[in-house]
């Protein structure tokens, strides 16, 4: 696991639409994802439009992130929401479900959706990735969305989807 942040990505220019999903369960760390990351989202895609919708738990992000993308779909989704492991192995199991979950989405999609649904051990580690300067998740999940915003724009300048080519029917 990394220590520090990535650097900072290359300002993106034009006018894209974000949205965050994000979780209101363990809503201090939560919050401060949110906030993190539309503060750097703020510095990173100035022009960007940044649509938040807040969902109950963790477990809910992927279902609404469905919905988002059947719609007219964001240049890019960032999911959000904080999972401490307690007794049971519960906190695993919605935490694979959900990795496995965005990563379908994205591929069906064609779409980025950046996962920063976290599992922790314990509120020190919450703290650090959500609240802290160090290790910030909210931030971070800002910087790979417009990383990959604008890779995704570069594929569409220099490698343009193909025109489906339609059949002409002849008249006898």
């Amino acid at each position: 696991m990394s220590s520090a942040l990535p650097p900072r990505p290359r300002i993106i220019g034009p006018k894209v639409r974000i949205c965050i999903v994000a979780s209101k369960y363990n809503e201090q760390y939560t919050d401060a994802l949110v906030e993190n990351t539309v503060e750097e989202l703020g510095v990173l895609v100035p022009q960007a439009r940044v649509d938040l919708i807040r969902v109950p738990g963790a477990f809910e992000i992927p279902v609404t992130i469905a919905n988002v993308l059947d719609r007219e779909p964001p240049a890019c989704v960032i999911a959000l929401g904080l999972i401490i492991r307690g007794g049971t192995d519960h906190a695993d199991q919605i935490a694979t479900s959900i990795t496995q979950s965005l990563q379908q989405l994205a591929i069906q999609s064609k779409r980025p959706v950046i996962h920063e649904v976290l599992l922790v051990n314990d509120e020190k580690q919450a703290y650090a990735r959500c609240i802290g300067a160090n290790l910030n998740r909210g931030r971070e999940a800002a910087r790979a969305a417009a990383s990959m915003i604008d890779i995704f724009m570069e594929l569409d300048r220099s490698m343009p989807k193909p025109t489906p080519v339609r059949s002409s029917s002849r008249n006898a």
